[in-house]
């Protein structure tokens, strides 16, 4: 690489207070493909589609172009964000810029522990992908035992964890070289399985964008309430295109390739993603097979009825291949926001958790930390299935938000005419909506207002399923949400603040 170009790079970062220190080896391919990977539509549609469907029918396919126009509005604003401020840990570090500091720092705690909480809730998607491909991975009993199920997904849970902090402490280059390979699995595995699903379709699309199977029977708004709740199937999904900004310090050329991944990964996600979905529904043999509303059925089921036991297991293979990077990359992006804030002394040992191993140029410590929380976390899944579904739907609820506190902040700087901020001396062009910022930032601040409303809302059915039935999970989002909002922030008033400054050896 040319020194000066180095030099340059180093440069820029410094502007921002910080010295490089982290591994520059991140192209435009692993760029895109960690906002990609985050993403993970073969994860998150097989892992969410018998929810959607068992709530609002066929037609609740509807809410993925919705969920994606909202999410749309979002992302531009994020690579406007991208292109200005390529740090790693790119929501805290933006809204620190656009916002006050404490704003700031409740963004990165929102976002800090809504990620260990979901990493924890990924990898429980090899439980439903593995033993379909062999019933050797149930490992634990026979599947039939009260426990089975969950204690078998923990214990292979838990291995994916073991993997993917290996890998992130082992370096950037290596976890840029499998979630790569990884995507381009996921990617070429997404196109065959909408081929072979639109060549087996039985029924055009008109039957499914208006079959609503009668879900809104019951519903005090009728099939508008039934959509609602199907709608979380396709918000839990679409999220995470940030991965590719938070990783700015270890791209090249970061200004340009950060703010094209984010928009071309929530792209892609949603045109892959949609045609699975629509063209599931139009080959599935009976859209009124019980199936498809269940855990242990839904799109796996239908891909199965498609391709055939053999060919449909080899796409299992691809699907648990996903799951992986997808895994990979919520760490990845996880230690990032941790480094970010420890290297501003915005965490408990901070000086520990910000330290760069001079080898792997990777902050090690982060990655076991996280591993090993997230672990933890996930062996409440064993014994009460009901509190750990209500933790996984809050961390969601708490992603939105952080992204709130990003389009929030930046909606109040433009009305301010603080953003855009003016060219740069050397003449430097960066992404920008010109003309289309305000308008597109207030929709971004109006959807994830509305969205998290929506994923919070204490519906039984999402938070208290089964019995027993307690008002604390049904209200778990306000109740959990507030709890992890308020001790946040009197930990960081109290006692945080004080301490807050770049550490003297990450000070440029």
């Amino acid at each position: 690489m040319d020194r000066s170009i180095e030099q340059d790079r180093d440069q820029h970062l410094a502007e921002f207070g910080y010295k490089q220190e982290l591994d520059r080896r991140i192209g435009r391919f692993a760029s895109f493909a960690a906002g990609v990977s985050y993403i993970s539509i073969l994860t998150g549609t097989f892992q969410l589609f018998y929810f959607g469907f068992g709530a609002g029918g066929p037609a609740y396919v509807w809410s993925w172009p919705l969920v994606f126009i909202g999410q749309v509005t979002v992302a531009l604003c994020f690579a406007e964000l991208a292109a200005r401020y390529p740090i790693a840990g790119s929501l805290y570090n933006w809204t620190k810029r656009l916002g006050s500091r404490t704003t700031a720092w409740m963004a990165g705690w929102m976002m800090l522990t809504a990620s260990i909480v979901t990493l924890s809730a990924t990898v429980l998607a090899y439980q439903i992908t593995l033993p379909q491909l062999w019933s050797g991975f149930q490992v634990v009993g026979d599947g039939t035992g009260t426990y089975d199920v969950a204690v078998n997904a923990v214990v292979l849970g838990s291995a994916l964890i073991l993997f993917t902090t290996v890998v992130n402490a082992y370096g950037v280059r290596l976890m840029a070289r499998i979630n790569s390979t990884g995507v381009f699995i996921e990617l070429v595995a997404a196109v065959l399985i909408i081929v072979i699903l639109a060549v087996h379709a039985s029924r055009g699309p008109q039957e499914v964008l208006t079959d609503t199977a009668g879900r809104g029977e019951g519903h005090q708004l009728g099939y508008l309430g039934a959509f609602l709740v199907a709608a979380l199937a396709s918000g839990y999904v679409m999220y995470g295109f940030d991965t590719a900004s938070s990783m700015g310090e270890e791209t090249v050329d970061a200004r340009r390739t950060a703010p094209r991944a984010v928009l071309r990964a929530v792209t892609a996600s949603f045109l892959l993603g949609g045609l699975i979905l629509l063209f599931g529904l139009m080959s599935v043999d009976d859209l009124e097979d019980p199936q498809l509303s269940s855990a242990t059925g839904g799109l796996q089921y239908v891909l199965l009825q498609a391709a055939g036991n053999g060919l449909g297991k080899a796409f299992l293979v691809c699907i648990v291949v996903a799951i992986t990077v997808c895994c990979l990359a919520v760490h990845t992006a996880t230690i990032r926001m941790a480094f970010a804030m420890a290297r501003d002394n915005n965490l408990p040992f901070a000086g520990r958790l910000a330290r760069v191993d001079p080898r792997h140029k990777t902050p090690v410590v982060p990655a076991v930390v996280i591993g090993v929380l997230s672990i933890c976390i996930l062996l409440v899944n064993v014994r009460q299935p009901q509190i750990f579904t209500t933790l996984t739907s809050i961390a969601v609820v708490m992603i939105y938000l952080a992204y709130l506190l990003v389009t929030g902040p930046m909606l109040v700087s433009r009305l301010r005419g603080r953003w855009p901020l003016p060219a740069e001396p050397d003449g430097a062009r960066h992404f920008s909506l010109g003309r289309w910022g305000l308008p597109v930032n207030v929709l971004a601040v109006l959807w994830g207002a509305g969205m998290a409303l929506n994923l919070a809302w204490p519906r039984r059915e999402v938070y208290n399923a089964t019995a027993p039935y307690h008002w604390y999970l049904q209200w778990g989002a306000f109740v959990f949400i507030g709890a992890i909002a308020l001790v946040g922030l009197a930990y960081y008033l109290l006692r945080q603040r004080h301490r807050s400054g770049v550490l003297p050896e990450h000070a440029a």
